[in-house]
């Protein structure tokens, strides 16, 4: 028996509550609003628990790796789908936007933008500015190396950063 076959334990689902908040903010960002982040982290446990895991180390790499595998899953079988449209869709594009406070428009921009990221960049830009990982843990996460790490984080913010601002460039009034 190898060392690592004998330091690897069972998931324990005792754990997994501590780890609900960061798992919770890293599938929102990934779907774009906490209830469908929730759900995301719903579907990800109740797969993990449906059959015995062990694991090396840490368990919360683990999970994280788990809630980004089950979101690629979902946009490839929403990909599959049949694309059908309802009334209320149509009527979004007629209805007013409800006022939000400009905090609130910062926020979904820079979400919005962050989604854009290809993915690469968008896995580095969560894990680090989301979900609170050091560039080691997000490193061993996404099993890249840390130089790896630092270059997309810098890159993947440049760009957010570009997007916001040509957002906001194309909505300002032309001087003449």
């Amino acid at each position: 028996m190898n060392s690592l076959a004998s330091s690897a334990a069972p998931l324990d689902p005792a754990r997994l509550p501590m780890h609900l908040p960061r798992l919770t903010r890293i599938a929102a960002s990934l779907c774009g609003t906490r209830e469908a982040g929730e759900d995301l982290v719903q579907d990800t446990l109740e797969r993990v628990l449906r059959s015995p895991r062990r694991l090396t180390g840490d368990d919360f790499p683990y999970l994280a790796r788990a809630v980004r595998n089950t979101h690629l899953d979902r946009i490839r079988a929403t990909s599959r789908r049949v694309k059908t449209s309802t009334i209320d869709e149509t009527l979004e594009a007629v209805l007013p936007v409800p006022d939000h406070t400009s905090a609130t428009l910062q926020a979904r921009d820079v979400l919005a933008a962050v989604r854009a990221l290809p993915g690469p960049y968008r896995d580095v830009v969560l894990a680090v500015d989301v979900a609170g990982y050091s560039y080691a843990d997000a490193a061993q996460t996404l099993d890249i190396p840390v130089g790896t790490v630092m270059s997309r984080l810098y890159r993947g913010r440049h760009r957010v950063i570009q997007m916001i601002e040509g957002d906001r460039a194309s909505y300002a009034p032309a001087v003449a």
